[in-house]
């Protein structure tokens, strides 16, 4: 089997959900051959039906394509970056699951083509975002990277609603989370460390959550003193959750937590994405902080009104392919989120649109 060129024209997008369709629908307005596939083959023109188990089918979908964006449930994405990798295909994903991470890491050591992980909003554009933070100071004390996306009117006790796939949400309350502490990798408990973040006179609170931080920690580990990631949300959720997950033991049994949870607090269209970043450190020779705050909510993007939380994980996803196909990213081995330059990404098309503070649309 011959291997690609590395050019990037021919795209298949698999995972056709309210982020993947969306990100197939940029690609495509930026001029990309773009091939949709899902399992269920429900997007629309030019969709196709794939059963991602079918090694072989999914094997002839990669031969005509230059890269492929994997907007797949966490646990298909190993099994499709092997493929990808040992094909010379371009491999883009939006997984926050650490375990996936690591064995793309390994792959990407000898592929002859760009395997970029943690693409989307978190990881994604808070790493790329942490990253460029830390190298405008000459030495970094604390790097603190937040997010969450929530429902604009929360009206539930737990304040929230799966707008993001269930079963990513109950990885990262129960996997440990990685973190820097005085320059080291450490491992922390999920669903701890609850701080209070006020964004626009709005107080949430902040809390631990697994795979926030991608590659950052192995990247500045010695570099930067004190790096953490906590998703946002409203006050009183981390304590319920640790109730129903740790207390009740319903994380004992993961696709179950995943059901009664999806169930419960559905997905809304109304909703708002919150991001918050900080560092602090020295910068030109005297103590310094520099703070960016964010609320991105629905937008119209190709005459379609979109969730905050489906376009800024697409954009972050698009705008990466856009650096790559544009020759400003490495066309082989890992290429981190954190090494993506902030200036490059947000000049995107797709990049674009999470350079604008928060506005209604």
């Amino acid at each position: 089997m011959g291997l690609k060129k590395p050019a990037v024209r021919h795209v298949a997008v698999l995972g056709l959900g309210n982020v993947g369709s969306l990100v197939a629908d940029m690609l495509a307005s930026e001029g990309f051959d773009v091939v949709g596939a899902d399992a269920n083959g429900h997007a629309g023109p030019g969709s196709i039906r794939l059963d991602v188990e079918d090694r072989a089918a999914l094997g002839e979908l990669l031969d005509g394509v230059d890269a492929v964006v994997s907007c797949l449930p966490y646990r298909c994405n190993a099994r499709l970056a092997e493929l990808a990798a040992a094909r010379g295909v371009h491999y883009l994903d939006l997984t926050e699951d650490v375990p996936t991470s690591r064995v793309i890491q390994r792959l990407a050591a000898d592929a002859p083509a760009a395997l970029i992980p943690h693409c989307g909003l978190a990881p994604g554009y808070i790493c790329i975002l942490g990253g460029d933070m830390e190298r405008r100071f000459d030495a970094v004390d604390r790097l603190a990277l937040r997010v969450g996306a929530l429902p604009a009117a929360p009206n539930t006790e737990l304040g929230y609603a799966f707008t993001w796939s269930a079963a990513g949400v109950v990885n990262e309350y129960l996997n440990a989370c990685d973190a820097l502490d005085d320059g080291r990798i450490v491992s922390i408990a999920p669903l701890s460390e609850v701080e209070r973040v006020v964004v626009e006179g709005r107080p949430y609170e902040a809390f631990t959550t697994s795979g926030g931080l991608a590659t950052m920690c192995e990247t500045f580990e010695g570099k930067v003193r004190r790096l953490d990631y906590k998703t946002i949300r409203y006050p009183g959720h981390c304590a319920l959750m640790r109730f129903l997950l740790q207390e009740l033991r319903l994380g004992r049994d993961r696709a179950n937590a995943e059901r009664l949870l999806s169930d419960a607090y559905p997905p809304v269209e109304d909703d708002v994405v919150v991001v918050y970043a900080a560092a602090e450190g020295e910068l030109n020779g005297r103590p310094a902080r520099q703070e960016l705050t964010r609320l991105h909510r629905p937008r119209v993007i190709g005459g379609a009104r979109r969730t905050a939380i489906a376009w800024t994980t697409a954009a972050g996803a698009v705008g990466v392919l856009q650096l790559l196909a544009g020759g400003e990213l490495p066309r082989r081995g890992l290429v981190r989120q954190e090494d993506i330059p902030l200036d490059a990404f947000l000049a995107t098309p797709a990049g674009s649109l999470l350079d604008a503070a928060a506005e209604d649309h």
